[in-house]
This record gives structure tokens, sequence and C-alpha cells, in this order.
């Protein structure tokens, strides 16, 4: 079992037998995945988005921006929100 010690900053360092399992560099980012309480799975976050593309097959249908701006809008004013179409939208 590989171990690592939790600095005073919170930090730890991956031994180098982890971070070649993981094909992970300086840099590169991970994830800490909680799959029930008290304990965590480590994932490398190294993919592109990108490489998701076709991963659930085609979708079922297109929605545009403006629908999607109008849905949000209608859901966060039904759940007592101020959501508002485009407001705070970066162009």
């Amino acid at each position: 079992m590989t171990t690592a010690t939790v600095t005073s900053k919170g930090q730890i360092t991956i031994p180098a037998d982890v971070r070649r399992a993981l094909n992970v560099d300086s840099g590169d980012r991970i994830e800490f995945v909680q799959i029930e309480p008290g304990r965590f799975e480590i994932v490398a976050a190294t993919r592109s988005v990108r490489d998701l593309k076709g991963l659930f097959g085609k979708a079922p249908r297109t929605v545009s921006i403006d629908e999607m701006n109008r849905v949000i809008a209608e859901r966060g004013a039904a759940a007592g929100g101020t959501a508002a179409a485009g407001k705070g939208r970066r162009r």
C-alpha cells in the first residue's frame, strides 16, 4: 500500500508510482470523487472535453440557446428564483 503525509497546509505529494499509474504529471488536474462517506477515489482529470464526443450517442433532438435560456428562466421562476434569460451572460 502506498501512503502520503498531509502537510500543515493540507497538501500531499502523490507518490511517483501512483502518478505513473494515473498517467499524471506536473500541472495536470486530479479529481477527488466521494464514493461513500469517508471514502474517496482519485481520478485523473486530464482528458479533453472533446474526448467525450459520441460517448452518449446522438442527441434525440437539437436545442437552441434561446430555448435553453427560456427553460432556465421558467424553472427559476417556478422555483421562486429570479433567473432571467440572458441576464449576466458573457459574450
